[in-house]
Protein backbone atom coordinates (compact mmCIF):
# COMPACT_ATOMS: atom_id res chain seq x y z
CA UNK A 1 0.00 0.00 0.00
CA UNK A 2 1.39 3.06 -0.90
CA UNK A 3 2.57 5.78 1.65
CA UNK A 4 -0.90 8.57 2.28
CA UNK A 5 0.08 11.68 1.14
CA UNK A 6 -0.54 14.87 2.77
CA UNK A 7 -2.60 17.96 1.26
CA UNK A 8 -4.27 21.42 2.85
CA UNK A 9 -7.83 21.38 2.47
CA UNK A 10 -9.92 24.91 2.83
CA UNK A 11 -12.54 24.46 5.54
CA UNK A 12 -15.01 26.77 3.83
CA UNK A 13 -15.16 26.02 0.22
CA UNK A 14 -13.11 22.83 0.10
CA UNK A 15 -10.40 23.85 -2.06
CA UNK A 16 -7.19 21.83 -1.51
CA UNK A 17 -3.72 22.40 -2.62
CA UNK A 18 -0.39 20.36 -1.32
CA UNK A 19 1.06 23.07 0.39
CA UNK A 20 -0.56 25.83 2.95
CA UNK A 21 -1.56 28.70 2.00
CA UNK A 22 -2.19 31.87 4.26
CA UNK A 23 -4.89 32.96 2.17
CA UNK A 24 -7.51 30.13 0.19
CA UNK A 25 -7.19 30.45 -3.50
CA UNK A 26 -10.43 29.50 -4.11
CA UNK A 27 -12.76 31.89 -1.95
CA UNK A 28 -9.91 33.82 -0.45
CA UNK A 29 -10.65 33.02 3.26
CA UNK A 30 -7.64 33.77 5.74
CA UNK A 31 -6.53 30.99 7.78
CA UNK A 32 -8.96 28.21 6.51
CA UNK A 33 -6.97 25.63 4.94
CA UNK A 34 -5.80 22.46 7.74
CA UNK A 35 -3.67 20.23 6.98
CA UNK A 36 -5.28 16.38 6.24
CA UNK A 37 -4.16 13.00 5.05
CA UNK A 38 -5.27 11.26 2.31
CA UNK A 39 -5.49 7.90 0.79
CA UNK A 40 -3.12 6.64 -2.05
CA UNK A 41 -4.65 7.40 -5.46
CA UNK A 42 -6.52 3.87 -7.20
CA UNK A 43 -5.74 2.68 -10.69
CA UNK A 44 -7.10 5.01 -13.54
CA UNK A 45 -10.13 3.45 -14.55
CA UNK A 46 -11.08 2.43 -17.95
CA UNK A 47 -13.42 4.95 -20.12
CA UNK A 48 -17.16 3.87 -20.50
CA UNK A 49 -19.59 4.64 -23.64
CA UNK A 50 -21.76 7.53 -23.58
CA UNK A 51 -25.35 7.86 -23.87
CA UNK A 52 -27.40 10.51 -25.97
CA UNK A 53 -29.86 12.48 -23.43
CA UNK A 54 -32.88 12.20 -25.35
CA UNK A 55 -32.33 7.97 -25.43
CA UNK A 56 -32.78 8.11 -21.82
CA UNK A 57 -36.23 7.24 -20.33
CA UNK A 58 -36.76 8.28 -17.12
CA UNK A 59 -39.69 7.20 -14.66
CA UNK A 60 -40.40 9.71 -11.91
CA UNK A 61 -40.37 7.52 -8.65
CA UNK A 62 -42.98 7.42 -6.20
CA UNK A 63 -41.96 9.52 -3.33
CA UNK A 64 -42.18 8.53 0.72
CA UNK A 65 -44.40 10.22 2.92
CA UNK A 66 -42.42 11.13 6.17
CA UNK A 67 -45.59 11.35 7.77
CA UNK A 68 -44.97 14.82 8.73
CA UNK A 69 -47.03 17.24 6.57
CA UNK A 70 -45.02 20.27 7.43
CA UNK A 71 -41.34 17.86 6.48
CA UNK A 72 -43.31 16.34 3.27
CA UNK A 73 -44.21 20.08 1.81
CA UNK A 74 -40.71 21.39 2.16
CA UNK A 75 -39.51 17.97 0.89
CA UNK A 76 -41.62 18.79 -2.06
CA UNK A 77 -43.87 15.94 -1.52
CA UNK A 78 -41.63 13.58 0.63
CA UNK A 79 -38.63 12.01 0.01
CA UNK A 80 -37.59 10.76 -3.01
CA UNK A 81 -36.13 6.52 -2.91
CA UNK A 82 -32.08 6.96 -3.52
CA UNK A 83 -31.61 10.20 -2.46
CA UNK A 84 -29.12 11.45 -0.21
CA UNK A 85 -30.61 15.09 2.23
CA UNK A 86 -29.15 17.05 4.53
CA UNK A 87 -30.87 18.52 7.49
CA UNK A 88 -28.83 21.68 9.64
CA UNK A 89 -29.35 23.42 12.50
CA UNK A 90 -28.52 25.10 15.63
CA UNK A 91 -27.36 22.44 18.42
CA UNK A 92 -30.75 22.09 20.44
CA UNK A 93 -33.19 23.33 17.44
CA UNK A 94 -34.78 19.68 17.28
CA UNK A 95 -33.50 18.20 14.22
CA UNK A 96 -32.84 14.84 15.89
CA UNK A 97 -36.81 14.99 16.98
CA UNK A 98 -37.48 15.77 14.03
CA UNK A 99 -36.09 12.73 12.33
CA UNK A 100 -37.12 10.18 15.01
CA UNK A 101 -40.48 11.25 14.72
CA UNK A 102 -40.21 10.83 10.54
CA UNK A 103 -38.96 7.38 11.18
CA UNK A 104 -41.51 6.54 13.59
CA UNK A 105 -44.36 7.07 11.49
CA UNK A 106 -42.67 5.69 8.42
CA UNK A 107 -41.83 2.33 9.91
CA UNK A 108 -45.31 1.45 10.00
CA UNK A 109 -45.12 0.37 6.28
CA UNK A 110 -41.59 0.86 5.71
CA UNK A 111 -38.17 -0.50 6.97
CA UNK A 112 -35.99 2.12 8.50
CA UNK A 113 -32.50 2.45 9.38
CA UNK A 114 -30.86 4.63 12.43
CA UNK A 115 -27.50 5.04 12.65
CA UNK A 116 -26.24 7.08 15.82
CA UNK A 117 -23.05 8.00 16.19
CA UNK A 118 -23.77 10.99 19.14
CA UNK A 119 -26.08 8.57 21.84
CA UNK A 120 -26.48 5.49 23.05
CA UNK A 121 -29.40 2.83 22.30
CA UNK A 122 -30.84 4.12 25.81
CA UNK A 123 -30.64 7.80 25.19
CA UNK A 124 -32.77 7.18 21.56
CA UNK A 125 -34.76 4.43 23.13
CA UNK A 126 -35.96 7.04 26.02
CA UNK A 127 -36.59 9.86 23.54
CA UNK A 128 -38.85 7.55 21.38
CA UNK A 129 -40.79 6.77 24.42
CA UNK A 130 -41.66 10.46 25.08
CA UNK A 131 -42.25 10.64 21.27
CA UNK A 132 -44.81 8.19 21.18
CA UNK A 133 -42.96 4.77 20.93
CA UNK A 134 -40.90 4.05 17.94
CA UNK A 135 -41.02 -0.02 18.01
CA UNK A 136 -40.38 -0.51 14.39
CA UNK A 137 -36.99 1.39 14.06
CA UNK A 138 -33.79 -0.36 13.75
CA UNK A 139 -30.70 1.29 15.07
CA UNK A 140 -27.49 1.06 15.15
CA UNK A 141 -24.48 2.71 17.01
CA UNK A 142 -21.59 3.30 14.51
CA UNK A 143 -18.97 5.72 13.63
CA UNK A 144 -16.65 3.71 11.32
CA UNK A 145 -17.24 4.47 8.35
CA UNK A 146 -16.80 1.22 6.47
CA UNK A 147 -19.06 -1.02 8.79
CA UNK A 148 -21.76 2.02 8.51
CA UNK A 149 -22.02 1.67 4.22
CA UNK A 150 -21.50 -1.84 5.03
CA UNK A 151 -24.59 -2.37 6.59
CA UNK A 152 -26.57 -0.11 4.81
CA UNK A 153 -25.87 -2.53 1.61
CA UNK A 154 -26.69 -5.60 4.01
CA UNK A 155 -29.66 -4.33 5.67
CA UNK A 156 -31.03 -2.61 2.35
CA UNK A 157 -33.68 -0.44 4.44
CA UNK A 158 -35.68 1.97 2.91
CA UNK A 159 -35.07 5.15 4.80
CA UNK A 160 -31.94 5.45 6.18
CA UNK A 161 -30.75 8.30 8.95
CA UNK A 162 -27.18 9.32 9.64
CA UNK A 163 -26.82 11.09 13.01
CA UNK A 164 -24.38 13.31 12.20
CA UNK A 165 -22.25 13.28 9.61
CA UNK A 166 -19.44 14.82 11.39
CA UNK A 167 -18.97 11.63 13.30
CA UNK A 168 -18.03 9.32 10.88
CA UNK A 169 -14.51 8.64 10.14
CA UNK A 170 -12.60 6.25 8.03
CA UNK A 171 -9.29 4.44 8.71
CA UNK A 172 -7.84 5.26 5.68
CA UNK A 173 -7.65 9.14 6.69
CA UNK A 174 -5.57 9.69 8.94
CA UNK A 175 -7.59 13.05 10.31
CA UNK A 176 -10.10 13.02 12.79
CA UNK A 177 -13.55 12.61 13.04
CA UNK A 178 -15.17 16.02 11.73
CA UNK A 179 -12.21 17.12 10.09
CA UNK A 180 -12.76 18.16 6.09
CA UNK A 181 -11.37 15.45 4.62
CA UNK A 182 -13.49 12.63 7.11
CA UNK A 183 -16.66 14.89 6.19
CA UNK A 184 -15.80 14.95 2.58
CA UNK A 185 -15.31 10.96 2.57
CA UNK A 186 -18.38 10.11 4.77
CA UNK A 187 -20.40 11.72 2.12
CA UNK A 188 -19.14 11.19 -1.03
CA UNK A 189 -19.61 7.23 0.35
CA UNK A 190 -23.28 7.51 1.40
CA UNK A 191 -24.00 9.01 -1.85
CA UNK A 192 -22.64 6.16 -3.65
CA UNK A 193 -24.11 3.43 -1.51
CA UNK A 194 -27.93 5.82 -1.29
CA UNK A 195 -27.31 6.12 -5.40
CA UNK A 196 -26.63 2.62 -6.39
CA UNK A 197 -28.92 0.87 -3.72
CA UNK A 198 -32.04 2.87 -3.97
CA UNK A 199 -31.96 4.14 -0.45
CA UNK A 200 -32.98 7.43 0.82
CA UNK A 201 -30.96 8.67 3.29
CA UNK A 202 -30.80 11.47 5.67
CA UNK A 203 -27.61 13.15 7.04
CA UNK A 204 -28.03 15.25 10.10
CA UNK A 205 -25.37 17.87 9.97
CA UNK A 206 -24.20 20.45 12.30
CA UNK A 207 -23.73 24.51 12.13
CA UNK A 208 -21.01 26.17 12.59
CA UNK A 209 -21.58 29.81 14.89
CA UNK A 210 -22.27 31.43 11.74
CA UNK A 211 -25.22 29.37 10.84
CA UNK A 212 -23.81 27.72 8.24
CA UNK A 213 -23.20 23.83 7.90
CA UNK A 214 -19.98 22.68 9.37
CA UNK A 215 -17.76 21.13 7.04
CA UNK A 216 -16.50 21.97 3.61
CA UNK A 217 -19.16 23.97 1.48
CA UNK A 218 -18.42 20.99 -1.05
CA UNK A 219 -21.12 18.71 1.18
CA UNK A 220 -24.03 20.81 0.02
CA UNK A 221 -22.93 20.57 -3.29
CA UNK A 222 -22.89 16.68 -3.07
CA UNK A 223 -26.63 15.89 -1.70
CA UNK A 224 -29.70 16.52 -2.82
CA UNK A 225 -31.59 18.40 -1.01
CA UNK A 226 -30.37 20.80 2.22
CA UNK A 227 -32.85 21.68 4.87
CA UNK A 228 -32.26 24.97 7.64
CA UNK A 229 -33.94 24.36 11.13
CA UNK A 230 -34.37 27.32 12.30
CA UNK A 231 -35.49 28.68 15.95
CA UNK A 232 -34.69 29.45 19.30
CA UNK A 233 -34.11 26.79 21.56
CA UNK A 234 -35.87 28.97 24.26
CA UNK A 235 -38.97 29.87 21.80
CA UNK A 236 -41.78 27.10 20.71
CA UNK A 237 -41.71 27.58 17.20
CA UNK A 238 -39.25 26.58 14.68
CA UNK A 239 -38.89 26.91 10.84
CA UNK A 240 -38.26 24.58 7.95
CA UNK A 241 -36.74 25.97 4.96
CA UNK A 242 -35.54 24.25 1.62
CA UNK A 243 -32.15 26.05 1.05
CA UNK A 244 -31.02 23.14 -1.91
CA UNK A 245 -33.51 20.85 -3.55
CA UNK A 246 -33.02 19.05 -6.45
CA UNK A 247 -36.68 17.56 -6.58
CA UNK A 248 -38.80 20.62 -5.51
CA UNK A 249 -39.03 24.36 -4.87
CA UNK A 250 -36.95 25.79 -2.64
CA UNK A 251 -39.58 28.47 -1.23
CA UNK A 252 -41.27 26.34 0.83
CA UNK A 253 -41.52 26.53 4.86
CA UNK A 254 -42.45 24.65 7.18
CA UNK A 255 -43.61 25.84 10.62
CA UNK A 256 -43.32 23.50 14.13
CA UNK A 257 -44.32 23.86 17.37
CA UNK A 258 -42.15 22.39 20.32
CA UNK A 259 -44.30 20.45 22.81
CA UNK A 260 -43.71 18.37 25.48
CA UNK A 261 -44.66 15.25 22.98
CA UNK A 262 -42.07 16.73 20.33
CA UNK A 263 -42.47 19.15 17.07
CA UNK A 264 -46.38 19.33 16.20
CA UNK A 265 -46.68 21.26 12.86
CA UNK A 266 -48.49 24.63 12.48
CA UNK A 267 -51.51 23.96 9.61
CA UNK A 268 -52.13 27.73 10.01
CA UNK A 269 -49.38 29.92 10.44
CA UNK A 270 -51.20 33.21 9.53
CA UNK A 271 -53.35 32.91 12.71
CA UNK A 272 -50.68 32.41 14.97
CA UNK A 273 -47.78 35.36 13.85
CA UNK A 274 -50.67 37.76 12.34
CA UNK A 275 -52.54 38.53 15.79
CA UNK A 276 -52.34 42.13 16.96
CA UNK A 277 -53.96 44.33 19.45
CA UNK A 278 -56.49 47.11 18.15
CA UNK A 279 -55.01 50.43 18.80
CA UNK A 280 -50.99 49.18 19.11
CA UNK A 281 -48.54 51.81 18.14
CA UNK A 282 -46.06 50.55 15.73
CA UNK A 283 -47.11 47.14 14.62
CA UNK A 284 -48.11 46.63 10.82
CA UNK A 285 -49.74 43.31 9.42
CA UNK A 286 -48.15 42.15 6.17
CA UNK A 287 -49.43 39.22 3.64
CA UNK A 288 -45.91 37.62 2.37
CA UNK A 289 -45.65 35.07 0.73
CA UNK A 290 -43.52 31.98 1.10
CA UNK A 291 -42.88 29.37 -1.75
CA UNK A 292 -47.06 28.59 -2.09
CA UNK A 293 -47.74 29.71 1.29
CA UNK A 294 -49.48 33.04 1.69
CA UNK A 295 -48.58 34.09 5.43
CA UNK A 296 -50.21 36.78 7.50
CA UNK A 297 -47.11 38.27 9.89
CA UNK A 298 -47.33 40.94 12.37
CA UNK A 299 -44.44 43.81 12.05
CA UNK A 300 -43.11 45.62 14.86
CA UNK A 301 -41.07 49.09 14.81
CA UNK A 302 -39.80 51.27 17.99
CA UNK A 303 -38.75 54.76 17.02
CA UNK A 304 -36.37 56.22 19.59
CA UNK A 305 -35.10 59.57 20.17
CA UNK A 306 -30.76 58.73 20.02
CA UNK A 307 -27.95 61.09 21.27
CA UNK A 308 -25.61 59.24 18.64
CA UNK A 309 -23.95 60.73 15.90
CA UNK A 310 -24.54 57.32 13.39
CA UNK A 311 -28.77 56.55 14.46
CA UNK A 312 -29.40 52.80 14.62
CA UNK A 313 -31.11 50.76 11.68
CA UNK A 314 -31.46 47.34 13.74
CA UNK A 315 -33.51 44.60 12.02
CA UNK A 316 -34.59 41.05 13.28
CA UNK A 317 -36.40 38.69 10.57
CA UNK A 318 -35.73 41.31 7.58
CA UNK A 319 -32.58 42.59 5.48
CA UNK A 320 -31.08 45.29 7.16
CA UNK A 321 -29.57 46.95 3.80
CA UNK A 322 -33.28 46.85 2.95
CA UNK A 323 -34.37 48.05 6.39
CA UNK A 324 -31.98 51.55 5.97
CA UNK A 325 -33.47 51.85 1.93
CA UNK A 326 -36.54 51.72 3.45
CA UNK A 327 -35.99 54.01 6.22
CA UNK A 328 -34.22 56.61 4.32
CA UNK A 329 -37.50 56.33 1.42
CA UNK A 330 -39.70 57.08 4.59
CA UNK A 331 -37.18 60.43 5.42
CA UNK A 332 -37.78 61.40 2.12
CA UNK A 333 -40.50 61.19 0.74
CA UNK A 334 -43.21 60.37 3.70
CA UNK A 335 -41.56 63.29 5.55
CA UNK A 336 -40.62 61.18 8.47
CA UNK A 337 -38.23 63.03 10.46
CA UNK A 338 -36.26 59.76 11.31
CA UNK A 339 -32.31 61.66 11.22
CA UNK A 340 -32.03 61.87 14.69
CA UNK A 341 -33.93 58.53 15.50
CA UNK A 342 -32.92 54.98 16.21
CA UNK A 343 -35.47 53.02 13.81
CA UNK A 344 -36.02 48.99 15.39
CA UNK A 345 -37.69 46.41 13.47
CA UNK A 346 -38.53 42.88 14.21
CA UNK A 347 -40.77 40.14 12.90
CA UNK A 348 -43.67 38.95 15.36
CA UNK A 349 -42.77 34.72 16.10
CA UNK A 350 -39.05 34.75 15.08
CA UNK A 351 -39.96 34.54 11.20
CA UNK A 352 -38.27 35.81 8.66
CA UNK A 353 -39.03 37.68 5.63
CA UNK A 354 -36.72 37.77 2.22
CA UNK A 355 -39.29 38.90 -0.62
CA UNK A 356 -39.56 42.96 -1.36
CA UNK A 357 -43.38 42.52 -0.96
CA UNK A 358 -43.36 43.19 2.97
CA UNK A 359 -41.75 46.77 2.51
CA UNK A 360 -44.88 48.72 2.44
CA UNK A 361 -45.73 46.92 6.14
CA UNK A 362 -42.45 47.51 7.12
CA UNK A 363 -42.65 51.34 6.16
CA UNK A 364 -46.41 51.12 7.61
CA UNK A 365 -44.96 50.17 11.36
CA UNK A 366 -42.14 52.49 11.17
CA UNK A 367 -44.91 55.49 10.32
CA UNK A 368 -47.13 54.47 13.03
CA UNK A 369 -44.37 54.38 15.59
CA UNK A 370 -42.89 57.40 14.59
CA UNK A 371 -46.06 59.58 14.33
CA UNK A 372 -47.62 57.75 17.30
CA UNK A 373 -50.52 56.21 15.81
CA UNK A 374 -51.81 52.86 14.79
CA UNK A 375 -52.38 51.44 11.68
CA UNK A 376 -56.52 50.90 11.05
CA UNK A 377 -57.87 48.29 12.66
CA UNK A 378 -58.45 44.76 10.54
CA UNK A 379 -55.77 46.17 8.08
CA UNK A 380 -53.31 44.59 5.64
CA UNK A 381 -50.37 45.83 3.58
CA UNK A 382 -48.09 44.47 0.88
CA UNK A 383 -46.37 45.99 -2.10
CA UNK A 384 -42.39 46.96 -3.27
CA UNK A 385 -40.96 50.08 -2.30
CA UNK A 386 -39.03 52.20 -5.05
CA UNK A 387 -35.97 54.74 -4.46
CA UNK A 388 -38.43 57.55 -6.06
CA UNK A 389 -41.00 56.75 -3.25
CA UNK A 390 -43.37 54.82 -5.91
CA UNK A 391 -44.90 51.54 -4.99
CA UNK A 392 -44.61 48.15 -7.51
CA UNK A 393 -47.13 45.54 -7.35
CA UNK A 394 -46.31 42.35 -5.35
CA UNK A 395 -46.12 38.86 -7.12
CA UNK A 396 -49.46 36.32 -6.73
CA UNK A 397 -51.59 39.41 -5.26
CA UNK A 398 -54.89 37.27 -5.54
CA UNK A 399 -53.12 34.46 -3.30
CA UNK A 400 -52.58 36.69 -0.75
CA UNK A 401 -56.25 38.85 -0.62
CA UNK A 402 -57.71 35.32 -0.37
CA UNK A 403 -55.23 33.84 2.48
CA UNK A 404 -56.61 38.10 4.13
CA UNK A 405 -60.41 36.63 3.36
CA UNK A 406 -60.07 33.70 5.49
CA UNK A 407 -59.13 35.67 8.55
CA UNK A 408 -61.43 38.26 8.34
CA UNK A 409 -59.58 41.04 6.96
CA UNK A 410 -61.55 44.30 6.70
CA UNK A 411 -58.86 46.21 4.11
CA UNK A 412 -55.68 45.99 2.36
CA UNK A 413 -53.18 48.52 1.13
CA UNK A 414 -51.93 47.51 -1.99
CA UNK A 415 -50.30 48.73 -5.18
CA UNK A 416 -52.13 50.45 -8.11
CA UNK A 417 -53.34 47.70 -10.05
CA UNK A 418 -54.02 45.12 -7.39
CA UNK A 419 -57.99 43.73 -8.29
CA UNK A 420 -59.47 41.40 -5.59
CA UNK A 421 -62.31 38.43 -6.04
CA UNK A 422 -63.05 38.61 -2.52
CA UNK A 423 -65.01 40.85 -0.60
CA UNK A 424 -62.20 42.70 0.79
CA UNK A 425 -61.74 45.94 -0.04
CA UNK A 426 -58.40 47.09 -2.14
CA UNK A 427 -56.80 50.72 -1.25
CA UNK A 428 -54.79 50.98 -4.34
CA UNK A 429 -52.26 53.46 -3.74
CA UNK A 430 -49.39 54.78 -6.22
CA UNK A 431 -46.99 56.30 -3.68
CA UNK A 432 -45.91 55.68 -0.33
CA UNK A 433 -47.17 59.40 1.05
CA UNK A 434 -50.94 58.03 -0.43
CA UNK A 435 -50.08 54.71 1.49
CA UNK A 436 -49.75 56.38 4.83
CA UNK A 437 -52.50 58.70 4.78
CA UNK A 438 -54.91 55.79 3.74
CA UNK A 439 -53.35 53.22 6.23
CA UNK A 440 -52.74 54.97 9.40
CA UNK A 441 -55.36 56.88 11.93
CA UNK A 442 -55.74 60.42 11.97
CA UNK A 443 -53.74 62.29 14.47
CA UNK A 444 -55.83 63.19 17.38
CA UNK A 445 -55.69 65.94 19.58
CA UNK A 446 -54.62 63.72 22.49
CA UNK A 447 -51.42 62.80 20.73
CA UNK A 448 -50.61 65.51 18.18
CA UNK A 449 -47.32 64.08 17.49
CA UNK A 450 -46.39 63.94 14.06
Amino acid sequence: MAKAAVQFACTECGYSAGRWFGKCPGCNAFGSLIEEATAASAPRAAAKPLLKLVDVSAVEAERISTGVPELDRVLGGGLVPASLVLVGGEPGVGKSTLVLMALRTMSTRRRVLLITGEESVAQVSLRSERLGGGAGIEILTETELDAVCATIEQELPDVCVIDSVQTLYSKDLGSAPGSVGQVREAAGRLLRVAKEFGVATILVGHVTKDGAVAGPRVLEHLVDCVLQFEGDRYHAHRILRAVKNRFGSTNEIGVFEMTGQGLVGVPDPSELFGRTEAGEVGAAVVCALEGTRPLLLEIQSLVAPTDLAMPRRVGTGVDPKRLAMIVAVCSRHAGLALGSADVFVNVAGGMRIDEPGADLAIALAIASAARGVPVREGWVSFGEIGLTGRLRAAAQSERRLEECAKLGVVAAVAPTGTRSRSAIVVREVETLREALRSALEPVSEENPRK
